[in-house]
């Protein structure tokens, strides 16, 4: 059965094309790892696009398999002390996460081009960072 190899075999025998599969992983894994990055503070499936990033990435690379084991782990270990806490502390934790989610829409000027949109003026919404003005 030598001549049944799968495609990723196939790809391993020529140098060339293994390094561009490598490195088109890496970039599609990175890319959606740095997206779930973003997302995580965001309501929505912010954890769920890093797993899925490091997940890309460890079908190539060793090292992301095992952050990908790593931060499962971690996550886990946080989503279980999480729900042992007093519902006040899992109130603070979904406070603070709003804070994060609405500082972060402040400073890339989403609170200034909707006021924009709708014809307000409020100075204090417009993000202070220049080039995002």
């Amino acid at each position: 059965m030598a001549g049944r190899l799968g495609f990723r075999d196939r790809l391993r025998q020529n140098p060339t094309l293994n390094l561009a599969y490598r490195i088109g992983v890496g970039v599609l894994g990175g890319l959606v790892l740095v997206l779930g990055i973003v997302l995580i503070p965001y309501p929505g499936p912010g954890w769920l696009v890093v797993f899925a990033g490091l997940a890309i990435l460890a079908t190539e690379f060793s090292w992301a398999e095992r952050v990908l084991r790593f931060a499962k782990g971690k996550y886990d270990a946080w989503a279980a002390w999480l729900k042992r806490r007093h519902v006040a502390v899992r109130l603070l934790v979904m406070g603070l996460t709003g804070l994060i989610v609405v500082a972060t829409l402040w400073l890339l000027n989403v609170f200034g081009l909707l006021t924009g949109l709708v014809g307000l003026d409020i100075p204090w919404l417009v993000t202070p960072i220049p080039f995002l003005q």
